[in-house]
Order: C-alpha cells, then structure tokens, then sequence
C-alpha cells in the first residue's frame, strides 16, 4: 500500500495545517500513547525560519481533539536560549489553553550515541531523552533550503533539535528574574568569521565541529563536512524518527536557508505518518530530486519510509504539478550535492547507544 501524504493549498495558514491533518487522522494512532512530543523548528528567532504558532495551534489542536494525555513542546534552539525562543514567538500562550509543558531539549537527560567525524573515526554524540523516548512524536516546520543538507524538513529538524547544545546555559523557566538569563552562545560567530570561498568547505567544517564539540555543541559537532553530516543524519534518524511529519509551507524559504534565506509565498501545508514520504514529496515541489538529497536517500536504503515520490498517494485540493515550483537552492549547492560516499553502506545504520562511564 502506498504511503498517504496530504497536500492542501489555501489562504489562511491555520486551516490549511488543519485541513491536511485532517486528511490523514485515521493513520494517526493514539492507542497506548502516553506521551506526546511536538517538534518545532526554532533555529533562530527570525519567524520566517522558524514554525509559526498558527501551525502550531493547529497541531495541537488536533491533538487534543484526540488525545487528553502528555503533551510538551520540545526544542533545543541552536543560536538562542530555548525559552527565550518559546517567549520570542509566543508559544507559551498556550500552555493552559492547551494542557501543554515545555521542555528545553538543551538541559534534557541524554542518550549518547556513537556517529562518525571525518574519516569514519567514531564520535559519541548526545539525544535528549524526552524525544528519544517518547510514544508519539510530531515534527512541525517549515521547509527550507539548506547550508549543509540540500533541503529541510520534517525528519532533519526533529534530529538537530534532538542533538543538545550545551553552549547556550539553560534557565529555569519561571524561578529567575530577567536579569539572570545567560547570554547567547558566541558559536554562531565561527560561521562569520569564515571567508565565504571557505566557509562550506569540509575542512572548515571540520574545524568548526572541532572547537563546537569541545565547547559542547553536538549541533555544531554534526558538521563534519557535507558527506558525513548527511550519514549521520541518517543514522541518527531511527533514535528520533517523527511519527507524524507536518511541513507547514505557507511560507517557505529558499536560498541561504536555514536562517538567512528569501522568503517563498507558497501557501501550501503538507502532513503524513510516513516522514520520509512528506520529506520527499517537498523536496520534489520545491524542485529537487529528494533521493539525490543525502540523508533522504540513506533513510531510504535504510527503509525508514518511502523516498520514491511516484509511490506516494498524494491526497488533498491540489494536484502536485500545480504547486511545484523551482526553488532558488543555496549557494553551497553544488558542493553540497558531493555528499556521497563509495563506502557509505558499511557505516549506514551502524549508530548505537554508548554506555557512558564517569571519569
């Protein structure tokens, strides 16, 4: 049977979240759920690279229509503090409307997991906790072209948001004053300071991983050059994996994504129970062969979901020709596409969890 994804265009954000959610509820299954993690993407307090909280609204609408147990919003934002973020675009308005709590995946227990640096040396990398256990998670975001990754969506910001960064000190939410929050982390500014000519290459990727992964950021950690990254990406994926994709495009963005990119009136709103099929179906609107996007096809190698977009059912008010578009990729495209790797099978699937030993 053929994956099922959902595609709605409309002029009214909300509705066309929920009107795609509502596509595909009978595949969305709460029996056994105990807890509910929602994934937004707050990369950084730019709202246009950041989930909306009318998208928001609408999963956790849906949600509560069906399911009146534990649910939290989960993120660990990469250049700001992560409550500071919830505050910026005014999620925890929500919190008694919705029954809802709010986790800061920065300051989470971890499971440590062994990935790869360049090379294939092994490095252990660290998963909150709250996502990797939970009983139902939902990524929502919106899509986006991508500095290292081609294109991301649902399955890449459910894993970079999984990966703590312990540079931005936490603060605990509602038991200190406004004059003790910390101060955003300085990582960022490595980015900066790279000359452009430089900035994507795999050398400076692995040096900025070096001094990220000494300071604590697995998120900086990850970018071990464009071929890893896209391997580890995968590899990760199976600990996180998104149990129902939303990809909310109202506005999508397209260029220097993922934070500095152009802004694409698309109105459209994708959702599904199989990530990888609302991953590739995007990727495929916005232009892009998804199983030429490196962790897509390896989540596809290793059957996480359906990468072939001519087997996906597409359902919804709009046929997929009539809303696919070029976008403008990033300008490290063409090196970014020299992700892949002659000996990539024998280290895809391959990350485990690592019994961690004190001193």
């Amino acid at each position: 049977m053929k994956p099922k994804v959902s595609l709605i265009r409309g002029d009214d954000r909300y509705a066309n979240v929920s009107q795609a959610l509502a596509q595909i509820s009978d595949d969305v299954v709460f029996d056994g759920v105990q807890s509910v993690v929602v994934k937004p993407n707050l990369v950084s307090q730019r709202q246009l690279s950041a989930t909306h909280i009318d998208a928001l609204r609408a999963v956790l609408d849906f949600v509560r229509a069906r399911y009146d147990g534990s649910v939290v919003i989960a993120e660990g934002a990469a250049l700001d503090n992560t409550f500071d973020s919830f505050e910026h675009f005014g999620f925890e308005t929500l919190r008694d409307r919705y029954g809802i709590g709010f986790v800061d995946l920065n300051a989470d227990d971890v499971v440590p997991v062994q990935v790869y640096r360049r090379h294939f040396q092994p490095t252990t990398l660290h998963l909150a906790r709250t996502v990797v256990e939970s009983d139902l998670r939902i990524s929502v975001g919106p899509p986006k072209t991508h500095d290292s990754a081609i294109v991301t969506c649902s399955i890449k910001n459910m894993v970079m948001g999984t990966l703590v960064n312990r540079t931005i000190a936490p603060r605990s939410h509602g038991s200190e004053g406004e004059g003790s929050r910390p101060k955003r982390s300085m990582l960022p500014l490595l980015d900066k300071i790279v000359p452009h000519w430089l900035r994507y290459s795999g050398l400076a990727h692995a040096v900025m991983a070096r001094i990220a992964d000494s300071a604590g950021s697995d998120k900086f950690a990850m970018h071990q050059g464009y071929p890893m990254i896209n391997l580890n990406l995968a590899n990760l994926a199976p600990w996180v994996w998104p149990h129902l994709a939303v990809v909310d495009g109202f506005l999508a963005m397209e260029g220097r994504g993922p934070t500095a990119g152009d802004p694409v009136d698309w109105r459209v709103a994708l959702a599904g129970t199989d990530a990888l099929a609302v991953d590739a179906l995007t990727a495929s609107l916005m232009g892009f062969d998804p199983l030429q996007i490196g962790y897509l096809s390896y989540c596809y190698q290793l059957g996480l979901g359906e990468g072939d977009v001519a087997a996906i059912e597409t359902v919804g008010n709009v046929r997929p020709k009539a809303v696919r578009r070029k976008f403008k990729p990033h300008p490290a495209f063409r090196q970014q596409q020299l992700w892949c790797l002659d000996n990539a099978e024998q280290y895809l699937g391959k990350a485990s969890r690592v019994r961690e030993v004190d001193g």
